[in-house]
């Protein structure tokens, strides 16, 4: 893979609206939480290695959308996902051991 392609395939991922890394990755985490809010997700918590993946697979894991266009932009997305996901792996494994899972639904804590 050239440096070209490289860059071609990061540019065509951030330019999807729902890509997986740029929301977990590039976002704020409330707003990749409130996102998954959004599509009604079964996800408790998704580990910030590999984030984008386990952002797709989160909104796969929702109820089914009516229009069923969604599910083709997803698994295209999972694909340029897991590549964004691999180049920033040493920030997002910094990432987890310091912060931990982005959660998606949390309580605050009763004391």
């Amino acid at each position: 893979m050239t440096i070209k392609m490289a860059v071609s395939v990061g540019v065509l991922c951030v330019s999807l609206m729902g890509c997986g890394t740029a929301a977990t990755v590039l976002q704020d985490e409330a707003e990749a939480a409130q996102g998954l809010r959004r599509q009604k997700t079964y996800c408790q918590s998704i580990p910030r290695i590999y984030s984008g993946l386990a952002y797709d697979f989160c909104v796969l894991n929702a109820p089914p959308d009516p229009t069923g266009v969604l599910v083709p932009l997803i698994l295209l997305d999972l694909a340029l996902s897991g590549a964004l996901d691999t180049a920033a792996l040493p920030y997002t494994i910094y990432r987890q051991s310091m912060d931990g899972n982005i959660l998606v639904y949390w309580r605050p804590s009763r004391s």
